[in-house]
């Protein structure tokens, strides 16, 4: 995400039919202003209605450029959320200057009730539209919405983090169930472990009562089908994907030749982090939300932690990275520099100290991914 104040448009809005769209499964409601009329307007449509949409834009702009003498531009704006960016491609390729919010950055009201509705989102959409359009500085952070192929390339690495954890959950979910009747567990995940399960016995020297039994079936039935889709996806991941973008892919290839570093985690950080293109460190740790939230109000002078926003998946695989990073790059710098921060220190010091460690990784990866710039003392593989 990026603030407004570089490379604004200032001049030439005058004649624009501005529009803010407020999204939700039902209904959208479009609040619009054109320029040969001096009050906002809103329209509702079904929910996912784009063809009403793309029509209501053409309508206003015919009545707009007969009262003008020429055909006004159209500039629109929504907030990123469930639907994700499909709308955005379809009003680019009709030729629309559209934006995507980021809803976390647009100033609210601040009192303990403030009143809520899509009518009142809408205005505060549309007038935050006009003051970036304006040129205000930093009255919002727009989303840099990735290409098609980015976004679809990065859905093999998530759809994997979810099979792991349905798979923890279903072979936790089977200890459970056989540790009731005090049995051994074994190796659920092997194909055969049902036919091992039928030759236990309990306490009692019984074997397991016949809807216990059945239950641990159907569960092992579940896992294994987990199973075999990571299994799958791994088989997919290892062939070559023409799909994947050339600088992603190199990018992945880069990140792999560093030592603590494997395909599934180079190619779920590439997809995750590195397939934006930044333009300092403080972009990175902010995207990855590992950067500071101060609060300084006259005397007052704490820190409140990380901020936490931006991708949640590329702060949990930057935390992920700096323990791996600690046990196969001991003798780089970042990790001299732990060991001499937390030397004498506690947990909740060494907790700390990790997530400053993964805000110095990510930003040294990036300079190594842009510039060559290996970091210091890093052991590369063979």
């Amino acid at each position: 995400m990026q603030a407004s104040t570089v490379g604004t448009p200032t001049a030439g809005h005058n004649g624009t039919i501005f529009l803010a769209i407020e999204l939700s499964q039902k209904t959208w409601l479009v609040t619009l202003h054109s320029p040969d009329r001096d009050r906002m307007s809103r329209h509702k449509l079904e929910g996912g209605d784009h063809a009403g949409l793309l029509e209501l834009i053409e309508k206003v702009r015919r009545r707009a450029a007969e009262k003008l003498g020429s055909v006004p531009r159209v500039a629109s704006c929504y907030e990123a959320g469930y639907d994700g960016f499909w709308l955005h491609r379809l009003l680019e390729a009709a030729g629309i200057l559209n934006l995507v919010f980021d809803p976390a950055s647009i100033a609210v009201e601040q009192r303990s009730r403030r009143t809520k509705t899509d009518r009142i989102d809408g205005e505060l959409l549309l007038r935050t539209l006009m003051a970036y359009l304006r040129g205000e500085p930093r009255v919002v952070r727009i989303v840099r919405v990735p290409s098609v192929a980015q976004e679809d390339a990065r859905r093999s690495s998530r759809e994997r983090d979810r099979l792991v954890k349905e798979q923890t959950a279903h072979t936790n979910r089977i200890k459970a169930l056989l540790r009731l009747a005090g049995m051994a567990v074994g190796s659920p995940r092997r194909g055969n472990w049902l036919h091992w399960l039928a030759q236990q016995r309990d306490w009692q020297g019984q074997p397991l009562s016949p809807y216990l039994l059945a239950e641990v079936t159907r569960e092992h039935a579940r896992l294994m089908l987990v199973r075999e889709q990571l299994a799958a996806l791994e088989q997919a991941e290892a062939a070559p994907a023409s799909a994947v973008p050339a600088a992603t892919a190199e990018r992945r290839d880069l990140l792999q030749r560093l030592k603590a570093l494997g395909p599934a985690f180079a190619t779920t950080l590439t997809n995750e982090t590195f397939y934006k293109d930044f333009r300092n460190r403080r972009q990175v740790g902010a995207y990855c939300g590992l950067t500071p939230s101060p609060w300084q109000s006259g005397g007052i002078d704490r820190e409140q932690g990380i901020s936490k926003a931006g991708n949640p998946r590329a702060r949990l695989k930057a935390i992920e990275l700096a323990w791996l990073w600690l046990r196969h790059q001991a003798d780089s710098e970042l990790s001299r520099w732990f060991r001499t921060r937390t030397a004498n220190a506690g947990k909740r010091a060494r907790r700390i100290a990790i997530v400053a460690l993964a805000r110095k990784l990510i930003v040294a990866l990036w300079r190594y991914l842009t510039t060559g710039l290996v970091p210091a003392g890093a052991t590369m593989k063979a």
